[in-house]
């Protein structure tokens, strides 16, 4: 948590100039060519001239003025962008440089001035085991830093993760379709279905956040291990091979059964890790969009 207002505007503030460059010197081009829109809408209609394509010709308004006339259409950019950010509890863990949620806050400021300058709507969905907060889709940079300052002082009333009820609140409460992203660590079971229903209604991409010493143990020794959405804590001697191999296949296990309901779904999806440069991943499920 923030410990002051003036602390929150600075880190506001630096979030968005990092963001807002990023936005402009890499991703401007990638986002809209991913995110195209929904089609061609019509825009007005003008005279013939030489080389217009003869089948956009509007007859009617050919006939009453005795000229060739055609429609013009142009491609209807206009989205709206929901961003469903996981704030249980174990974003509150991190061993290299930052925690999970600090990497999901700089994230999701990047896709929101993305959005805007691509002239979209973006707004938010906060999750735990229950529907935290929602903020209803704006436009407009005074809209991104209230999304910011949410993120970076948002305190949730459960710590637990149940990823299908925000896809359900998802499906609920926008009912036109949707560009939609799902940040989380995916620390959770029984979305499979909910991730289908939601995947199938909108245009659905999953960010997956981790930190490295979730995938394996350094031996280090008596280790006390925290689960941070239960309060459970227990001892873990991580000299022993044979621990850290459980662990580590644990974490596999993991990794398929979430890479699966995402295959299922038809979902894109990347990983970015705590303490790494997220642009690369980003730009990946960017040109996946494309594809």
């Amino acid at each position: 948590m923030v410990s002051s207002k003036a602390d929150l505007l600075k880190k506001v503030r630096k979030i968005e100039i990092k963001s807002r460059g990023l936005t402009r010197q890499v991703f401007a081009g990638e986002y809209h060519s991913a995110f195209k829109g929904k089609g061609m809408t019509f825009s007005e209609v003008r005279e013939y001239q030489y080389g217009d394509d003869i089948r956009n010709i509007d007859w009617n308004v050919t006939a009453r003025f005795n000229h060739p006339y055609i429609k013009v259409f142009e491609e209807e950019r206009e989205l709206t962008v929901m961003l469903l950010i996981d704030v249980s509890g174990s974003g509150a863990f991190g061993t290299s440089v930052q925690f999970k949620k600090d990497l999901i806050t700089e994230i999701a400021a990047v896709l929101s001035f993305s959005a805007i300058e691509n002239n979209d709507k973006i707004g938010v969905i906060l999750f735990s085991d229950r529907i935290e907060r929602f903020i209803p889709p704006q436009k407009g940079r005074k809209h991104i830093l209230r999304i910011i300052s949410e993120l970076l002082e948002f305190q949730p009333t459960s710590s637990g993760t149940q990823i299908a009820e925000s896809l359900r609140y998802l499906t609920n409460v926008i009912k036109k379709r949707c560009t939609a992203f799902l940040i989380s660590d995916f620390r959770d079971k029984g979305y499979a279905r909910s991730m289908q229903i939601a995947g199938n209604k909108h245009d659905l991409a999953a960010l997956h956040i981790y930190d490295r010493r979730e995938k394996e143990l350094p031996p280090v020794g008596l280790l006390k291990i925290r689960n941070n959405e239960t309060g459970e804590e227990k001892w873990v001697d991580t000299r022993s091979k044979k621990v850290r191999y459980a662990y580590s296949m644990k974490w596999k296990s993991h990794l398929e059964m979430m890479e699966d309901i995402f295959r299922r779904s038809g979902v894109d999806y990347v990983s970015v890790m705590t303490g790494t440069d997220y642009v690369k991943p980003l730009i990946r499920l960017f040109k996946k969009r494309e594809s």
